[in-house]
C-alpha cells in the first residue's frame, strides 16, 4: 500500500512473520521507527504515522526493513539480547528521557515505573512515566515490556498483555539456556 507522494520523509514499512508473532515494522532513513503490536492490522501502523510523520507516504518495502526485522527475529528466536541498529523515535524531550531509560533495563530483568522515574530524576511522575511508556513506539526494541507495577504485577501494554507476557516470558527461557 503506498500513500500519494507528499514532501515529508519517507517511512518504509514492513510485516514481521515469524513463528506465532506477527506485526507492522517501519523505519525511515534515520532508523527503526515503529515497532507494532501483536496481530494488529495496518491500520495501527497509519495511524501513528499519520500523527508522527504527517506529510510522509508509507511505502511497503521488505528489502529496507530486513536489517531491523531480521534483528527482531533474532530476539524472538533469543539468539539476541540488544539491538542494535538506529532508531528514529520522536517525542518530547520527556518522552525521549522515559524511553532512553527504558533501553537500560537489564534484558530479562524488569523495573517499575518509580525505577524509570527515579532513573530520569523526576521521582515524582510516575504516572507521567506511565503514560511516556504507553507512547513508546518501538516495542520490543525499546522494552517497555520489561516495566512492571510497583507490586509485581504486570500492568497496561500497548502491544497488549498477552504480548508482554510472551516477551517477559521468552527472555526468562533464554537466561535458562
Amino acid at each position: 500500500m503506498m500513500m500519494k507522494q507528499r514532501n515529508g520523509t519517507a517511512v518504509y514499512w514492513a510485516v514481521l512473520i515469524y513463528k506465532e508473532w506477527r506485526m507492522h515494522v517501519a523505519a525511515t532513513a534515520r532508523g527503526l521507527a515503529f515497532v507494532g503490536s501483536l496481530h494488529q492490522p495496518f491500520d495501527e501502523l497509519a495511524a501513528w504515522a499519520k500523527k508522527r510523520f504527517p506529510d510522509s507516504p508509507l511505502i511497503e518495502d521488505e528489502k529496507k526493513l530486513h536489517p531491523y526485522l531480521a534483528e527482531l527475529i533474532e530476539f524472538l528466536q533469543g539468539t539476541r539480547q540488544q539491538f542494535s541498529l538506529s532508531v528514529d523515535y520522536r517525542g518530547t524531550p520527556f518522552q525521549l528521557d522515559v524511553w532512553n531509560a527504558l533501553r537500560e533495563i537489564p534484558y530479562g530483568q524488569t523495573w517499575t515505573y518509580s525505577d524509570i522515574a527515579d532513573r530520569i530524576n523526576r521521582p515524582s511522575a510516575v504516572r507521567a512515566v506511565g503514560t511516556a511508556i504507553g507512547a513508546n513506539p518501538l516495542l520490543i526494541t525499546v522494552p517497555c515490556h520489561r516495566v512492571i507495577g510497583k507490586n509485581g504485577s504486570l500492568t497496561g501494554y500497548r502491544g497488549g498483555l498477552e504480548m508482554k507476557t510472551k516477551l517477559l516470558e521468552l527472555e526468562q527461557e533464554n537466561l535458562k539456556d
